[in-house]
């Protein structure tokens, strides 16, 4: 069994309309937080900015929470714009729908396959593995990584998930031989 990783290269762009230019994407950047103090309370924001203007936004990550709720290594992170929290955070789905953006993955993402061995036996099975969770159609995946068509995949290859629905889980499947 052949094993392919699809891996983060780097944050994706948020679909987030713009107040000032209405422009639809905007970019963590470097990832920052600003944390903001209220008596005992705190509120965390992750800053992002648009990639039309350049005008800062807010997506609130916490509101008006107790400090003593925080965990102390978690607030610390927040402090320093810790790049793994920036990565958990904007990858939380109930931020995101909290804060109405999706994430746009094009081009933030790569297949590493190992390579190719000629005269390999027919059928060929490989276990996709997702290092993060990057959606993506597995009928374009198994294209990119074999290089074949999409239509040829639909054709050639066997597998237990729908190829043409989004996944961001691990799958195996089969590729037989063609005609």
């Amino acid at each position: 069994m052949l094993p392919w990783v699809v891996r983060r290269t780097r944050l994706p762009l948020l679909w987030l309309r713009c107040v000032g230019c209405r422009s639809e994407s905007a970019t963590t950047g470097e990832g920052r937080f600003r944390v903001n103090a209220n008596g005992k309370l705190l509120d965390v924001w992750l800053l992002v900015r648009c990639v039309s203007c350049g005008r800062t936004g807010k997506l609130t990550v916490h509101e008006r929470t107790p400090v003593g709720s925080f965990d102390p290594a978690e607030l610390d992170g927040y402090r320093a714009h810790d790049p793994e929290l920036v990565a958990s955070r904007l990858l939380d789905p109930l931020l995101a729908r909290r804060n109405r953006f999706t994430l746009d993955w094009k081009d933030a993402w790569r297949l590493d396959t190992p390579p190719a061995r000629p005269g390999e036996a027919w059928p060929v099975q490989v276990e996709v593995v997702f290092a993060d969770p990057v959606p993506v159609r597995p009928e374009r995946l198994i294209a990119q990584g074999l290089g074949l068509s999409r239509s040829e995949v639909l054709h050639r290859v066997k597998c237990d998930i729908p190829l043409r629905r989004p996944t961001s889980t691990g799958f195996a499947f089969t590729v037989m031989a063609g005609d």
